[in-house]
């Protein structure tokens, strides 16, 4: 089977940091991706911009390493890669100064009837300079959409700053506040199998379901980042963001359409639904977490504050958090969330774990019945399983199985898995926010991230020390166990 490639209208991409981790990991890559599979328009161009000084090749030869160096890519043939490098160009711009715009401006004009794309995979503290520059020279035309990439803000404060200064310049129809998790195929599969199946929505609700489990679990440390890390910590890192967002989706009601205002609308609601955590209950629905030396599978490895290197942090390298939904449909339902680094392996799935069945008709000879639960994988591999109880197959009576519906996506379609980034890049260019974040969304998100935070400061408790390679603090283990449940692993 082939994947089919939807055509979009002549675009320039102009990315901010062209030069940095995010541009050679994961846009360069996906840029290519986008253009090997034909996707690209022939008019398309890649504008590098970034305060280093560098010729035109010196970039494009940049690009070629990213490219080469990228474990997704299978398929980096000559011929193909020296056509995506082709749409390369590169200006030297200070988003301190005027230093460099004009020459951007004079590049951009000549695709002046283009969808313009501005990336900015830069920190926080450049959005607003960037953008007030952007504003200044001219460059924002009625095709222009900018893409803002986490964190917006470390708290609400100044989140309201960071979405302020970008709304001083773009409409908020412009403005593409970009999470990766919601680029994943799985992630979008969790709407189409609630809202394209008369199977799950009916049951999709606290009379069915008897408790939900998000985990994103990284086998991986900083790797290079625990400058940054300390200053941000898993629960700003991870879970006011995807996790959140991952949340949203399993909890929010049948939009009207998929429109992306009638989406985003009802993700709205179930974060204005979440049950504050505050001062008064975070010891009981919360635990955090730092990893100290341990082993993986590459052998040893240090502890957090080795990483750091420091004697002393207060940075949650991992963090578990019992959550609740004030609504109808979720009332009495618990969302267990879980994110953290050099955890036992590298998974991020969404359980939806079903209530027993009220009676059995079984003997004990038949085996214990565990309850059904649908297990959506996003990452390693990208698929779907339903847990069934079955009749074990043969003679002798009635024994019964736990088994899985099985459905891997590469498997069963036989496609290429595009990366996240591919798919939302290209959103970008149709102006599809379906799968971005409004501005009032990321507000209502750290309106509830913030207390939180507020609460672990005031308590000065220090994150509990884990062992790497393990599935964090034996603390995590207790949250979810006094409620008579436990983490479940369907590797």
């Amino acid at each position: 089977m082939v994947a089919r490639v939807v055509a979009v209208e002549p675009f320039d991409i102009i990315v901010f940091g062209a030069t940095g981790d995010l541009a050679r990991r994961k846009l360069l890559p996906a840029l290519f991706e986008r253009d090997l599979a034909g996707q690209m328009p022939d008019e398309a161009r890649i504008i590098g911009v970034s305060r280093r000084p560098m010729e035109r090749a010196a970039f494009q030869d940049f690009a070629r390493d990213a490219v080469e160096m990228s474990d997704g890519i299978e398929d980096a043939r000559p011929a193909r890669l020296a056509h995506f490098l082709d749409r390369l160009d590169y200006v030297a711009v200070d988003a301190q100064s005027d230093a460099g715009w004009a020459d951007l401006a004079r590049l951009l004009d000549e695709g002046r009837d283009h969808v313009r794309v501005l990336y900015l995979a830069v920190g926080p503290d450049l959005f607003d300079p960037i953008c007030a520059r952007i504003g200044e020279h001219g460059i924002v035309t009625d095709k222009t959409r900018v893409v803002v990439e986490k964190p917006v803000g470390k708290d609400l404060a100044s989140a309201l700053k960071v979405n302020a200064a970008v709304g001083k310049v773009f409409r908020e129809e412009a403005v593409f506040r970009i999470d990766h998790y919601l680029g994943k195929e799985t992630v979008q599969n969790l709407m189409a199998l609630r809202f394209a199946n008369a199977l799950f929505e009916p049951v999709w609700n606290n009379a069915h379901i008897d408790h939900v489990q998000i985990t994103v679990a990284e086998s991986i440390g900083t790797a290079g980042r625990a400058g940054y890390y300390d200053t941000a910590g898993a629960l700003r890192d991870m879970v006011q963001n995807h996790i959140l967002q991952l949340l949203c989706l399993v909890a929010m009601e049948p939009p009207v359409s998929l429109d992306a205002d009638a989406v985003r609308d009802e993700k709205l609601k179930v974060l204005k639904a979440l049950t504050p955590i505050t001062e008064a209950n975070a010891a009981q629905l919360t635990v955090r977490g730092q990893y100290r030396a341990g082993a993986s599978s590459g052998g040893a490895v240090p502890g957090y504050l080795e990483e750091l290197g420091s004697s002393t942090s207060e940075t949650e390298t991992f963090v578990a958090l019992k959550a609740e939904i004030g609504n109808w449909r979720w009332s009495g339902v618990p969302f267990y969330l879980r994110t953290g680094k050099r955890l036992a392996s590298r998974v991020s799935e969404i359980v939806v774990a079903f209530r027993p069945i009220p009676h059995s008709v079984f003997d004990a000879q038949a085996g214990p019945i565990v309850a059904n639960r649908l297990v959506m994988r996003l990452q390693p591999d990208e698929g779907v399983k339903l847990w069934l109880m079955i009749k074990d197959p043969g003679p002798g009576g009635m024994r019964l199985q736990h088994v899985p519906l099985d459905m891997s996506f590469a498997s069963v379609f036989g496609v290429r898995n595009a990366d996240a980034y591919e798919r939302l890049i290209m959103d970008v260019v149709r102006g599809n926010q379906t799968l971005f974040m409004r501005r009032d969304e990321v507000e209502a998100a750290w309106n509830w991230i913030d207390p939180i935070l507020d609460a672990w400061r005031t308590s000065r408790e220090l994150p509990k020390p884990y062992t790497a390679g393990t599935w964090g603090p034996s603390a995590a283990i207790a949250l979810i166990e006094r409620d008579g449940r436990t983490w479940t692993d369907d590797a």
